[in-house]
């Protein structure tokens, strides 16, 4: 027997993944450098280890000490191993790149489940210039070269929540939103019995609308609220909407893109109100000021870009059921 010809192979050394399914990921990589290649991309690096993190309420970086003295590991500078690589890229837009991609590991604690594993594989790129139809015709066209389809649909959000729950989420009132008895749902975890309206939204998407998503072929889920914007333009619309878009195939999330936002004060009162969020649900919190940040001031130039998890092309483009049948060694056996 070969070594994981079966993801049911007990032997601690042994990977997860089988021989067919590591050959399927070694060919994605071949095909995803050719494809940005072709679009005239440069491929960079940028630090794993950073003083700088994203500040999301949903993302927490793994905390490192980079310390000075190996008798006292514990005593150092505070360094985030990265949530993407971001922030180093956009650095980079703003020192005058224009079309770059990067693969490479990320980080992310306290996940972990049949489509997560704390250490995995972004595919991340920005092109100068696009706006955000552009930044979403770039990952239709990678998702017909990956996949091998021929057709990538797009949906905005309020289609996609019209056609699946029945409301506009731009417009509807909160009691709307949580209180109607035709979405209630018995057993209904803590979190979403409040007055969060994005917590209700996120989850109404994940169980009424997301399942939907990419059926038939894959889809490109876009125009977000608002408040969900992240590092996303917000395009002034009557409501405002996010100029933000994801690729579903088969129900799963596999890219999240965004119309740049380019204004660092923006940043910062996005940054303020984040980690108050943070702290309110008693998580640590993140530094405000960054080399970002900086870069922004200077002058970030117009973009689109998409962060993309390849160990989920992986699972899709394989019809695997969880993340561990393309991983090498997931983190049970790492």
């Amino acid at each position: 027997m070969t070594a994981s010809d079966s993801t049911d192979d007990q032997r601690s050394f042994a990977p997860t993944a089988s021989w067919e399914n590591l050959r399927l990921r070694a060919d994605l990589l071949k095909r995803l450098r050719k494809f940005f290649e072709q679009r005239d991309f440069l491929e960079v690096e940028t630090p794993l280890l950073s003083a700088d993190s994203v500040i999301d309420r949903h993302l927490d970086p793994i905390p490192v000490t980079l310390f000075d003295d190996p008798r006292r590991p514990t005593v150092g500078q505070p360094m985030w191993l990265q949530t993407s690589p971001e922030f180093g890229m956009k650095r980079l837009l703003a020192s005058g790149a224009e079309r770059i991609y990067q693969v490479t590991r990320a980080f992310r604690g306290a996940e972990r489940g049949r489509q997560h594993n704390p250490e995995f594989t972004i595919v991340e790129w920005y092109r100068v210039g696009d706006s955000m139809s552009e930044g979403i015709a770039l990952l239709a066209d990678f998702a017909k070269e990956m996949l091998k389809v021929e057709k990538v649909e797009t949906i905005s959000y309020q289609e996609a929540f019209e056609q699946h729950v029945g409301i506009d989420p731009h417009t509807a009132s909160l009691e709307e939103i949580a209180i109607d008895g035709k979405h209630h749902i018995d057993g209904l975890p803590s979190r979403y019995r409040g007055d969060d309206r994005n917590d209700w939204l996120n989850f109404l998407l994940a169980i009424f609308v997301e399942p939907n998503l990419g059926v038939e072929c894959p889809q490109i889920l876009y125009d977000y609220p608002a408040e969900q914007a992240a590092l996303a333009r917000v395009r002034d619309d009557d409501p405002p909407v996010a100029e933000r878009f994801e690729l579903y195939v088969n129900g799963v999330e596999l890219a999240n893109g965004y119309h740049e936002l380019l204004d660092g004060d923006v940043l910062r009162q996005r940054n303020r109100l984040t980690n108050q969020q943070r702290d309110r649900e008693r998580k640590y919190m993140l530094p405000e000021a960054s080399l970002l940040l900086d870069a922004m001031d200077a002058g970030l130039p117009a973009c689109a870009g998409v962060a993309l998890g390849f160990d989920r092309l992986v699972m899709v483009a394989a019809g695997a059921k969880s993340i561990d049948e393309v991983l090498a060694f997931p983190i049970d056996r790492a």
